[in-house]
């Protein structure tokens, strides 16, 4: 069994209190917070060892590079990439969409092209296809889901044709915890000559990832939902693709040679990577995936799913509360209303007692018009939750009901 309590001794903050109360921070799914060793080895390289990398001649950025490069090495080992050529190094998730969405669709997309994108994305994984529809005259195609969460499978196999060239799709839905059957998916795009996107944020947290497996084109996760820190993100590409994208951006580190008649460009992966990158942070992300690699990750999963059915059972007990998202062998989040109460309002109460939620439309507004509301309170629980929390969120939310009624 994952001993939660032991694992929390290793995020400072958790110690924290607010408003006189002990923190309960049921907000992972928008950034989790971060283990001592990312910490210490954030401030090490500040104090220590902090100089530009692929460029120097002296021992900082030749040390600094080669932790960069051991970042790359082990986020390509832990999602199981053939090559660190297929691992691109951006500012987050939202980054590496609108890089795949710009090059990719710069080489290959034309007007009448049609890309397919999920009702129940992040926004990150929307609107950049919506600015390649506007540059192009492609033609976007809204995959629905229904009222407890899944996709419409038939509906997805209606809506591929011949014009298809790229269906984006969560691993997991930031807001219902909805995890598609991605590998159908992506077989099923395969097969009409479609590339798939796989917006891996919420999924590679809970779920082991192997991208070779999914047979995805691309695949996208953010640092900081990964215990790493922010401004940090990785997009995993074939090479096929890597190789015939023109650049996204042009500048320092992604050149071979510049004249005036004729630039030629960088290896992969740091084609993709112009100017000076964030590499103290992505070093950091590679610092925390050394964190999850000491832990028994099948037996966080457990962990988190026990969470979730607790935190499921005790919120459906509540008069009057509706969880979204009911679909089984979803990702431990949860996102409800209470009929009558705000969502802000609940929120604003769970915050006096302690309990860090989220409100809102969680960067997903197609999923609130899809069920007809505006916002949604939502938990999201990570490795350092425990079932007493979820107790605390109980009782935070029957405080709320009993103060605003």
């Amino acid at each position: 069994m994952f001993n939660a309590e032991t694992i929390r001794k290793e995020f400072p903050i958790l110690d924290t209190c607010i408003y006189g109360k002990p923190l309960v921070y049921l907000d992972s799914g928008a950034t989790a917070q971060k283990p001592r060793r990312v910490i210490d080895k954030i401030n090490s390289l500040h104090t220590s060892c902090n100089a530009n990398i692929h460029r120097g001649a002296h021992y900082m950025s030749n040390a600094c590079t080669s932790e960069y490069e051991e970042a790359r090495e082990r986020i390509r080992a832990f999602i199981h990439a053939p090559n660190v050529r297929n691992i691109v190094f951006t500012s987050g998730a939202t980054a590496s969409i609108n890089l795949v969405a710009a090059s990719y669709g710069e080489a290959f997309i034309r007007k009448g092209d049609e890309i397919i994108v999920s009702q129940m994305e992040h926004h990150s994984n929307i609107v950049p296809w919506q600015l390649l529809c506007q540059r192009t005259g492609a033609v976007l195609k809204m995959l629905p889901f229904n009222e407890e969460g899944a996709i419409e499978m038939e509906r997805y196999e209606q809506l591929l044709s011949e014009k298809t060239r790229i269906v984006a799709i969560t691993q997991a839905s930031n807001v219902l915890g909805t995890m598609p059957p991605l590998r159908k998916i992506i077989d099923l795009a395969h097969a009409a000559k479609a590339v798939v996107l796989v917006d891996g944020c919420q999924g590679i947290v809970h779920a082991p990832v192997n991208v070779e497996e999914l047979d995805c084109d691309f695949y996208v996760f953010s640092g900081h939902k990964l215990y790493g820190p922010t401004g940090t993100g990785v997009l995993y590409a074939k090479e096929k693709w890597l190789e015939a994208m023109p650049p996204y951006m042009g500048g320092g580190d992604m050149v071979g040679r510049v004249s005036f008649e004729r630039t030629t460009y960088a290896e992969l992966p740091l084609k993709f990577e112009a100017g000076t990158t964030n590499y103290i942070g992505m070093i950091g992300l590679g610092e925390a995936i050394a964190f999850l690699n000491t832990l028994d990750l099948p037996s966080v999963h457990a962990h988190e799913r026990r969470l979730l059915a607790y935190a499921s059972e005790r919120l459906n007990a509540i008069d009057g509360l509706r969880i979204y998202g009911t679909v089984p062998g979803k990702c431990s989040i949860v996102s409800f209303n209470v009929e009558g109460l705000h969502p802000l309002d609940v929120g604003m109460i769970l915050d006096k007692t302690g309990v860090a939620v989220r409100t809102g439309t969680h960067c997903a507004e197609p999923v609130m018009a899809r069920y007809g509301i505006t916002s949604m309170v939502r938990a999201s629980f990570a490795l350092y939750n425990t079932i007493e929390e979820i107790d605390a969120l109980g009782k935070s939310v029957e405080l709320a009901i009993q103060m605003l009624r």
